[in-house]
């Protein structure tokens, strides 16, 4: 049983209608006034905990598909908000992964298969309904990040994956940036590493035993382990930016701390109190984008003048 778009490509219309912008509940970027706004549609609509699927609308609130499927000890790689929640579809149209990106990865791999609505009102579908789906292209990887402008996104087909028995924080204060290597070295994938230069916060996840086992492995290594409640409260540090992961241990010298900066070790995302300049991209890099741009919404009237680096509205 899928979701009936028949309203929502209705909604979005033709080329004729003008330019339209889909809204969820704005915790990710705010609509701009004076386009006209359209909704996509929310529910779940078949769980299947054995394949590890669900088939949800976009405009399905996290919260709501997170509790659904912790009722059968599963979950969606989904990043909430700093609200605590946010739409499906609007997590996986900005595409930014949460901080627990280096276990579970990335957020693409979520998403398996899409029915959206394209530049001309039409309801496509691409991708496959099962995780070992190989035919044809993957077009629907490009619509996380595509922030909507590929077309509107109605229905998805996600993979689900089940709960981590255990899933623990640790701190460690004064220490150096050779502390997050013996960590990112020596732990068998753990789930998130941050550090701002000095302070260490990281999360290990599996079963309880195995938990124990890690920790005390580390403790001959690694002095002044504490276990703390979560992660760094990262909402004072909105702004993000993506680099190699390589380039993370120069951005502190074993003397200072940078209060302004939070990096996660392993991924190469630097969050920032204060907002940082736009990637230069590559002309041949940008080509492609204008050309995709250009076949999946000619007249750009999908969320016209976001940025797809910065994903805000021009």
């Amino acid at each position: 049983m899928g979701v009936d778009l028949t309203n929502f490509a209705e909604s979005v219309g033709d080329q004729t209608a003008g330019p339209a912008w889909i809204i969820g509940q704005q915790t990710r970027v705010t609509a701009p006034t004076g386009v006209r706004q359209v909704q996509a549609p929310s529910g779940i609509y078949d769980l299947q905990p054995d394949e590890m699927t669900v088939v949800c609308g976009a405009g399905t609130s996290i919260n709501e598909l997170q509790e659904a499927l912790g009722a059968v000890g599963q979950y969606v790689n989904l990043p909430l908000k700093s609200s605590d929640s946010g739409t499906v579809g609007g997590a996986l149209a900005q595409g930014h992964g949460d901080i627990y990106r280096l276990g579970r990865g990335a957020l693409r791999d979520t998403l398996l298969q899409v029915r959206f609505v394209n530049h001309d009102g039409h309801v496509v579908m691409a991708g496959g309904p099962t995780v070992k789906n190989v035919s044809g292209f993957d077009l629907c990887r490009l619509f996380v990040g595509s922030f909507g402008q590929l077309g509107f996104i109605g229905e998805t087909i996600l993979r689900t994956r089940p709960l981590p028995r255990s899933s623990r924080w640790f701190y460690i204060e004064q220490t150096s940036m050779s502390s997050t290597d013996a960590i990112l070295q020596r732990v068998y994938r753990p789930a998130s590493v941050l550090t701002n230069g000095q302070s260490v916060w990281f999360c290990i996840e599996g079963h309880p035993l195995d938990c124990d086992d890690t920790i005390k492995q580390l403790t001959p290594i690694l002095a002044n382990i504490v276990e703390v409640s979560g992660p760094p409260d990262l909402r004072s540090f909105p702004y993000r930016r993506s680099v190699s992961p390589v380039q993370l241990s120069k951005l502190f010298s074993s003397e200072t701390e940078d209060s302004h900066l939070i990096v996660e070790a392993g991924v190469g995302i630097i969050h920032s109190k204060a907002p940082t300049q736009s990637p230069d991209i590559e002309p041949p890099v940008a080509l492609i984008h204008q050309r995709i741009l250009h076949e999946f919404n000619p007249t750009g009237r999908l969320n016209p003048g976001i940025n797809l680096i910065s994903g805000m509205t021009q």
